[in-house]
């Protein structure tokens, strides 16, 4: 009831706002001004592995290709082309002319010098999955490299085109990760031209961006502020002083989209998927720990209704999920066991696993509260008594990969990447997130990782995807969709992948 009566409020005081007046984007100006959610830890794109990252990634580096978001198709971006020249090197021509903002020239030294620092795991890149699978890059000429991988890599293409940016290797070697999150300098659309740590940054148009697949930027500035509430934020849009928000729960931006055309409301699907990890690995200091027992581990996944959770709270493009992993990406197998709604039975296998009282557990999650609170009332309902716990992103994410987390709702976007090793191998190929640590399942996703036969690949995935659910090691809950609301004065229509493309935004 609280929760519901201060969006109410918030909404209210919004709207009395706006029937006084709304001032309109800030147009004049050529300023955008948008609004972050979660607090970015470090600008540098390799030390955070957040979806906020992921956005100002994508405005302020290149990678070597990009794929499209609405053709999927793989286009070059800072490399023209591309070819394996065996199964494990593949050589790269890369496009001459291009400058980085702080005007230095980009070379195959700069991918040289970025791929050989990223792949070396003691150089603490957040997300290793995204890295670890290169060996090592070396130079042909100045615009011809080859990067060769640890072992065959079918999805090098596709990760080439997402998390894997170039760095300007003089830049980077005197300042390194601390220096770049703080004065980042990339070969990006948008150049950042003030960070204020965990409060705002502003991005400038590149007016010497090259002919990049992104296309050219138009907005000249975006400003970009850390507000955690979303009520401040609706309350900001209202009076003018934010253009866009995104993330809007779906009530609020049912509300603002009855506005008629105040606000423009947008909803699209993304590949994030939200999910239960259990500690079935006994990393965590809980002791006895319930989550050992694969019948415990069934009833927490009969325990929740989420089509009820869908249904009510997250509406839009949303949908179940059985797998770890988005069903569209490549591998993704979702003929598997699934666990319907089913309270009863949650409660007999707690007492076939002599719980027959239930049993307290901490229960930690990093955002979207409103869901969190709902899976944890099913918990509850059921015996599994819930000490809530709500962390920043960056405090959970260093406790899971302490493994000190017994229980947690998460969610993962996959940099979005079209592969299902993007979530599924980088949760269960025993690194420091690995809540299981299943042999088997870590021999069957490596032959999937290092497969360049598609039907390998499947088969492959196919089983480590079954036992991870007839396992029952994590309850998969559904899939997200974005709600975005911007003024009318924005012209932007956004993909299913979940990234702010500041390129494609323009006034109307």
């Amino acid at each position: 009831m609280k929760a519901a009566y201060l969006k109410t409020t918030a909404l209210a005081l919004a709207m009395s706002v706006a029937t006084s007046g709304v001032a309109l984007a800030d147009k004049a100006n050529d300023t955008l001004r948008v609004a972050y959610t979660k607090e970015l830890e470090n600008v540098d794109s390799y030390f955070n592995s957040s979806r906020e990252g992921v956005v100002m990634q994508r405005a302020v580096w290149d990678g070597l290709i990009y794929r499209d978001p609405i053709t999927n198709e793989y286009k070059g971006n800072l490399a023209t082309s591309w070819e394996w020249i065996d199964d494990k090197t593949l050589e790269l021509t890369l496009r001459e002319g291009v400058t980085f903002h702080n005007g230095d020239a980009f070379s195959a030294d700069d991918v040289v010098a970025t791929v050989n620092f990223v792949a070396k795991e003691e150089n603490g890149a957040k997300t290793q999955r995204n890295v670890n699978w290169m060996e090592s890059a070396e130079k042909v000429d100045d615009f011809t490299v080859r990067i060769k991988t640890k072992e065959v890599f079918p999805a090098a293409i596709e990760f080439l085109s997402g998390p894997v940016s170039i760095y300007p290797a003089e830049y980077y070697a005197e300042v390194g990760p601390s220096g770049m999150g703080l004065a980042p300098v990339g070969t990006g659309p948008y150049k950042v031209v003030e960070v204020v740590p965990g409060q705002k940054f502003v991005l400038e148009k590149n007016e010497n961006y090259h002919d990049s697949p992104k296309g050219q930027p138009s907005i000249g500035r975006i400003e970009i502020r850390t507000i955690p509430d979303v009520n401040t934020q609706i309350a900001e849009l209202f009076s003018g002083s934010l253009d866009l928000i995104w993330q809007v729960p779906a009530d609020q931006a049912e509300k603002l989209a009855a506005m008629g055309d105040q606000f423009v409301v947008s909803n699209e699907s993304t590949m994030r998927v939200g999910y239960l990890s259990m500690d079935a690995a006994g990393r965590s200091s809980m002791d006895p720990n319930p989550f050992q027992d694969i019948k415990v581990r069934q009833a927490v996944n009969y325990a929740i209704d989420r089509n009820a959770i869908v249904d009510n709270l997250l509406k839009g493009e949303s949908k179940v999920v059985w797998t770890p992993c988005f069903p569209s990406q490549f591998g993704c197998d979702q003929n598997v066991t699934t666990y319907p709604y089913d309270p009863a039975k949650a409660k007999e296998l707690l007492a076939e696993a002599g719980y027959p009282n239930g049993f307290e557990t901490p229960f930690y999650a990093y955002r979207d509260r409103d869901y969190a609170e709902a899976i944890s009332s099913y918990l509850n309902a059921v015996g599994i008594k819930t000490d809530f716990k709500m962390l920043q992103y960056s405090a959970l994410r260093e406790l899971n990969m302490k493994g000190d987390v017994p229980l947690s709702f998460q969610t993962w976007g996959s940099y979005s990447i079209n592969d299902a090793s993007a979530m599924v191998s980088q949760f269960f190929k025993h690194g420091s997130l690995d809540s299981t640590r299943d042999d088997q399942v870590l021999e069957w996703l490596d032959v999937a990782d290092q497969s360049n036969v598609p039907e390998t690949r499947l088969e492959y995935y196919t089983k480590a995807l079954t036992r991870i659910a007839d396992e029952a090691y994590w309850a998969p809950m559904f899939s997200y969709n974005t709600n975005y609301v911007t003024s009318p004065e924005v012209d932007y229509t956004p993909t299913a992948d979940e990234v702010l493309r500041f390129t494609t935004m323009r006034w109307n």
